[in-house]
């Protein structure tokens, strides 16, 4: 639900992560909330690190633990945070898994993180740290990245909101029924522009010219399915609403669309499937490629996060 009052801030107390603090300080902000910076570390970690004397820490000779909570105490001293309620959070586990579990013990409504660049083998093999947080979070997940537009903007020291356009993807599916009820909630509270777009996988051009007796007329009728669905989308969200519908790659079109209006942020539901080669959840290719090319911060929403009727927008059963 928006506005998002406890915003959780994963760190490893590197400059690039550090991209998403003016994310988590703002949405703070905005939500009147509080702010949980975290770090999580694969060593043993006592449980009071950062209550512990410095000079404690010295006399044992931990070194280590004593640079984690000098880093932590630096980092709290940044002007973002100043007049935010902030809880610095040091604790010893696996980071994606470890994220997941504050983000349920605190009770936190967004998590802010940014993404990394990887190589052809590495994304064959494996996600991305931000990518497994996202398939592993019970709430929203903002994906930044260092060089993108951004929607924060700098009032004096404090970092403030300043949404002018949202693009909510959408396929109709139970996935993306939370996004699209968060991304009309922002929306609506900022005065934002949400362009709604739904993307017609290039396969049904595929199928229409393998069997054109068959696949053309359905391609015909889901083109005019979703022309009514989107029309009414766009009807239900407000005059600060539009609809889009295109053909092809849905990342690429999604994409595409964000960066001809200027988007401030793209909002799109996630639904997690184990991967092929076992272990964590893994998030779908379509999603990953859109954080990675998108021109603007993402707003992943998990499908469990609905949790009230859904707004007026949605009457029709999701199929």
């Amino acid at each position: 639900m928006f506005p998002f009052r406890n915003i959780l801030f994963p760190t490893d107390f590197s400059t690039h992560s550090r991209c998403a603090l003016k994310y988590a300080a703002a949405f703070a902000r905005n939500g009147n909330g509080r702010l949980v910076i975290l770090n999580a570390q694969d060593t043993a970690l006592p449980p009071n690190l950062l209550t512990i004397a410095d000079h404690e820490l010295s006399k044992h000779d931990n070194q280590s633990l004593l640079q984690i909570k000098l880093r932590a105490r630096e980092l709290l001293k940044d002007a973002l945070l100043d007049g935010l309620d902030v809880e610095p959070v040091v604790v010893e586990g696996e980071p994606a898994a470890t994220i997941a579990q504050t983000a349920v013990d605190y009770g936190i409504d967004l998590i802010t993180v940014v993404t990394r660049g990887r190589k052809r083998f590495s994304r064959a093999f494996g996600g991305s740290m931000a990518e497994d947080i996202i398939a592993e979070a019970p709430c929203p997940v903002l994906a930044t990245k260092s060089l993108e537009r951004d929607f924060v903007a700098p009032s004096g020291a404090e970092p403030q909101l300043n949404l002018k356009r949202i693009v909510l993807a959408t396929n109709f599916r139970p996935s993306s029924a939370a996004a699209t009820q968060i991304a009309t909630q922002i929306s609506n509270r900022m005065g934002a522009e949400l362009h709604a777009v739904y993307v017609i996988g290039d396969y049904f051009e595929q199928i229409s010219a393998m069997f054109p007796e068959g696949g053309l007329a359905a391609l015909t009728r889901l083109r005019s399915y979703v022309g009514e669905r989107m029309s009414h989308l766009a009807d239900g969200a407000g005059r600060r609403a539009a609809s889009h519908i295109a053909e092809g790659r849905p990342y690429e079109e999604v994409v595409k669309l964000a960066t001809r209006i200027e988007a401030d942020l793209i909002v799109i539901g996630t639904a997690a499937h184990n991967s092929l080669f076992g272990g964590s959840a893994v998030l779908g290719s379509e999603v990953e490629r859109v954080i990675r090319n998108a021109p603007c911060p993402v707003l992943c929403v998990p499908a469990a996060k609905v949790v009230t009727p859904l707004p007026s927008l949605v009457t029709q059963p999701v199929t």
